[in-house]
């Protein structure tokens, strides 16, 4: 399959970078193909605007989603967002690797979502969720954290992990069609030994070589609601 790995960390020597390396040679060596978005070191922009668009369906006033759509139908985005499309379209599985900041993912890699999962191609109106645009491929999170594992659960102190990502998982991921997959958490990384990381990559790995075993998260489908998105009560 075709991977697409969308890497956002700063350092090159961080224990995420060890992961995002980890995933393309355990990938590789299975035998699939694997791009890298590494985002700091390619300078990514993450502030949506105006330049985003080579011509304007409205040069007076951007509706930014609206642009979105007229950008696919005149193949008319900026340079960057345009490479990035193309690998999107091309992978079979995406690969979200980066550190939680703030309960959420880095400004850089948010930023790649606001401006690479275009309306026009990846949503828009009824084309969500299992009929999102980008429907048929995979994707998953996998990323560290500085709190430990008995910080996240029923009753913890920061709650349940799955509550904390239902915004990236569901409102990301999901919305646009991906079928998501159990994420992969590594946790108390800043302050955990050289033997304690090497477990957990370790277990990273076994993670990515069973990925065809995975029963993926569930989300909504849009069968279940009306024309308007109500829930169907089939009166």
């Amino acid at each position: 399959m075709n991977v697409l790995i969308v890497h956002a960390h700063h350092e090159p020597q961080s224990f995420n970078a060890a992961m995002k390396d980890l995933a393309v040679a355990t990938l590789t060596a299975a035998g699939h193909d694997v791009v890298v978005s590494d985002l700091y070191a390619m300078g990514f922009n993450p502030v949506a605007g105006p330049a985003d668009f080579g011509q304007r369906a409205n040069p007076d006033y951007l509706v930014y989603a609206l642009e979105q759509r007229n950008a696919v139908a005149t193949d008319s985005f900026a340079p960057d967002i345009a490479a990035e499309l193309d690998k999107l379209r091309r992978a079979d599985f995406i690969l979200l690797n980066f550190p939680i900041y703030w309960f959420g993912m880095p400004a850089i890699l948010k930023g790649w979502i606001d401006r690479v999962f275009v309306s026009g191609l990846c949503y828009g109106g009824r084309r969500i969720y299992n009929r999102g645009g980008l429907a048929g491929k995979r994707a998953m999170l996998a990323f560290s954290l500085g709190g430990r594992k008995h910080m996240f659960g029923p009753g913890a102190i920061h709650g349940e992990l799955e509550t904390l990502l239902r915004p990236i998982e569901q409102g990301m991921l999901a919305y646009v069609g991906l079928t998501v997959l159990p994420h992969f958490a590594a946790f108390h990384v800043p302050y955990i030994g050289d033997e304690a990381r090497g477990a957990c990559l370790e277990g990273y790995r076994r993670h990515l070589l069973g990925l065809d075993g995975h029963a993926p998260r569930v989300f909504q489908s849009v069968e279940h609601f009306d024309e308007q998105l109500r829930p169907n009560t089939g009166a």
